[in-house]
């Protein structure tokens, strides 16, 4: 049967576009749902500020009138300015165990970006890298987290299939949370505290993280600068992402890191894992599923790592132990036992190299895949 590919043109497609998942990973112990309306927050033009640096299409798969993919195609301007490249991005992309569709998928993509005068593609990317991001390659009987992508083991056999070849790879960590802090973490922390005049931000409530979080988003921008793919964050986007992350955060499980100027230093924010609480939700907030959410927030043993920084003059000086002492203390004062690490970049050996004072198992990796025009297409 042949393969229609059908532009999204209607919030009718779009809702379409969004709920594909949920059934072909109905049943599925391991795929992590996004809710629905956070999904149209990123990928509406006129809720995503995004929008004011990037440009996207998406589009559906049919086997007749059955929806069986999708993708979105996606081309940030800012990052391929900052790169030094002209890339379609794709992004959001599913499809059932067929090559066939799959290969048509990126066909479309690749289409539209030879016709916006692009030279290559690469992805899964989103609009920012505060989107999920990297196709997962390994650890497929592991559970994901709300801040990363899940697939099935087929996906990356068809991108190689395809001539797709590695641009990054991301590693994920499961760490097992011991009662007591490891003394080499504790030691380098203390020394950082006194030898820059550091102090860790103390808080009673979540509301009192706001003066402090604008500042770390903007930490963020200059930390993360280097990162595979990186974009800066425009203002308007870190208003969203104030929004986004402070309006359900728990103060408890946050460290924010300062200089003697009340300057953000270096900063942690981890939650309670949403996953098993968005799959119970099935993407809808009503009429249970704002209470599922509420109950892993406010009782649970698991935290999902989402985002660790420290500003780039002070990056390899042992600041990351402040970050982590302060977390693993209220980590053993929540009785948290198990922390699984937002996914991090296999060359950035500052960050992975702290998992070696824990028991950690890297149990994930994703990748972002990459093909040149020029390589065949």
């Amino acid at each position: 049967m042949e393969i229609t590919i059908k532009k999204v043109s209607s919030n009718r497609d779009l809702l379409r576009f969004i709920r594909f998942p949920y059934r072909l990973y109905s049943g599925n112990a391991y795929w992590c749902p996004a809710m629905v309306f956070d999904e149209k927050n990123t990928l509406k033009k006129d809720r995503n500020p995004a929008f004011e640096f990037c440009e996207s299409e998406y589009w559906l798969a049919y086997y007749g009138k059955e929806l069986v993919g999708r993708v979105a195609g996606i081309i940030n301007h800012k990052a391929n300015k900052r790169w030094n490249e002209n890339l379609v991005r794709f992004g959001w992309i599913d499809f059932i165990e067929d090559f066939r569709v799959a290969e048509k998928l990126i066909e479309t993509v690749t289409i539209w970006g030879k016709e916006k005068g692009m030279t290559g593609i690469q992805g899964p990317l989103g609009f920012s890298d505060m989107d999920n991001e990297g196709m997962l390659i390994r650890g497929f009987e592991e559970k994901a987290t709300l801040s990363s992508i899940y697939n099935y083991p087929y996906y990356p056999e068809y991108m190689i299939k395809m001539g797709f070849e590695k641009g990054a790879d991301w590693l994920q960590y499961e760490i097992t949370i011991p009662d007591k802090i490891p003394d080499k973490v504790e030691r380098m922390a203390s020394l950082v505290e006194k030898k820059f005049d550091l102090r860790y931000l103390q808080v009673r409530k979540a509301k009192e993280l706001l003066p402090y979080a604008r500042k770390m988003f903007v930490m963020l921008n200059q930390a993360f600068d280097i990162l595979y793919g990186y974009s800066q964050l425009n203002e308007k986007q870190i208003v969203a992402y104030i929004k986004q992350y402070f309006g359900f955060i728990r103060h408890e499980f946050v460290s924010l890191i300062l200089d003697r100027n009340d300057n953000v230093i270096a900063f942690g924010i981890t939650m309670p894992s949403l996953t098993h609480a968005f799959q119970k939700a099935a993407g809808r907030m009503f009429p249970l599923g704002f209470l599922h959410i509420y109950m892993a927030i406010k009782k649970n043993r698991f935290i999902d790592m989402y985002l660790v920084g420290v500003r780039p003059d002070y990056q390899q000086k042992g600041v990351l132990a402040m970050v982590y002492y302060q977390l693993h203390k209220a980590y053993i004062d929540h009785h948290i036992t198990t922390a699984v690490t937002n996914p991090q970049l296999e060359e950035n050996f500052t960050a992975v190299s702290i998992w070696k004072n824990y028991d950690a198992r890297q149990h994930m990796a994703r990748r972002c895949w990459i093909k040149h025009f020029n390589a065949g297409m």
